[in-house]
């Protein structure tokens, strides 16, 4: 018999585009700002936009909310303050729902955080990638070293105390010693998260058209990656994700319910969205479009969809896949079940092959990845194609 689909644990992701410059690695949707931005337009087009959806998630509770950009720390408190009053009044919110803003430390200044913090805020993510003068300059970040600790003592003094770091490695001109320097000064400032995560050339970006020099090839790369997890262990942090590393309870609630194949309602330009409809037996995968101008002009109405995406039951095993190889913890198979409406033993040709190969832990009810199979992720989540 086919198991049913049974609507996952639901996120809200707000997409606030603009940033004060676009750094030449990044291939997300940003739009740096010129001139004074329209944040009160932009708060009234993401309430239609929510209103427009609500009907995809009507009854269900949120349980994390993440601000993500661009800079969201450019919008003042005040419009971070509207988006979750009208949110919350339109949507259940639980009790401990955690509430993420990213923020660039170069636009940290003092009383911000207050007023992010009394808007219902209580996680800040900050963008730091290296704590290296030189570094930054060649990444075109708008913040030095100086910039980046104050900004985080300035959050700690408005009393956040759940923190993340954003930290890359294998960046230009970078040798283990800088990358290890990096997480020193990461360590000090005692967050309760710290993302460390590969530079990666993305395509559609600067440094994918005109390559940097001095970045660490492949092997030196690898020799960062495993002298810094021996550093974050040494310090604490757990490593819970492909590139996450969190204090006992710290784990990103939010990322971990994409990991683990949750849904999540995407408002703002270029927001993606992924919702189960249970009454229906389907998965949808919306997106919004990704001009803000664009966006802005049709939001609350069909035209701001950019499109949507029916996952049949052919695609979703791979899709589950592709998110929950990413964590240490693996997948419970009833877990794999209700969330794809797939019987486990679809999965069991690929499960032996992956374990014949150690690539994962199979048991009766888990499912774990060894650590040859982390370091062959993209080969075990081919076989799910």
């Amino acid at each position: 018999m086919t198991p049913a689909l049974i609507p996952p644990p639901l996120s809200l992701y707000v997409h606030l585009p603009w940033c004060v410059r676009k750094c030449p690695y990044c291939d997300f949707n940003s739009h740096a700002g010129k001139g004074a931005l329209p944040f009160d337009d932009y708060v009234d087009a993401l309430v239609r936009d929510l209103e427009h959806d609500l009907p995809l998630v009507w009854g269900r509770t949120v349980h994390s909310v993440f601000f993500g950009g661009g800079t969201p720390s450019l919008f003042p408190p005040e419009a971070i303050d509207r988006i979750l009053q009208a949110a919350s009044a339109r949507l259940r919110f639980a009790p401990d729902a955690e509430i993420t803003l990213e923020a660039n430390p170069g636009t940290a200044e003092h009383g911000r955080f207050d007023g992010y913090r009394a808007a219902g805020v209580n996680r800040i993510s900050f963008g730091i990638q290296s704590f290296d003068d030189g570094c930054l300059q060649r990444l075109g970040r708008i913040h030095d070293s100086v910039e980046a600790a104050a900004a985080v003592k300035l959050a700690q003094d408005a009393g956040f105390d759940n923190l993340n770091l954003d930290l890359m490695y294998a960046l230009p001109g970078q040798d283990l010693a800088m990358a290890a320097h990096d997480l020193e000064r990461a360590f000090a400032l005692q967050p309760a998260h710290i993302s460390h995560y590969q530079l990666t050339l993305e395509p559609n970006t600067v440094f994918f058209a005109r390559p940097p020099q001095g970045i660490p090839d492949e092997d030196d790369a690898w020799d960062i990656q495993e002298h810094c997890q021996a550093l974050l262990a040494q310090a604490g942090y757990g490593h819970y994700e492909t590139s996450a590393y969190a204090r006992p309870g710290r784990q990103c609630a939010h990322n971990l319910n994409y990991w683990r194949y949750g849904d999540y309602l995407g408002i703002g330009a270029g927001a993606h969205g992924k919702i189960t409809l249970g009454a229906e037996q389907a998965i949808l995968r919306r997106w919004k479009h990704k001009h803000p101008a664009t966006w802005m002009a049709a939001a609350g109405t069909e035209g701001a969809i950019g499109g949507d995406d029916r996952i049949d039951p052919a695609r979703r095993a791979f899709e589950y896949m592709l998110n929950a190889m990413r964590l240490q913890e693996g997948f419970a198979l009833a877990d794999f079940e209700v969330r794809t409406g797939l019987s486990r033993d679809s999965l069991a040709p690929a499960l032996a092959h992956a374990r014949e190969r150690e690539w994962l832990a199979v048991s009766d009810s888990h499912v774990v990845p060894t650590a040859l199979g982390r370091r062959f992720a993209n080969d075990v989540i081919g076989l799910f194609l």
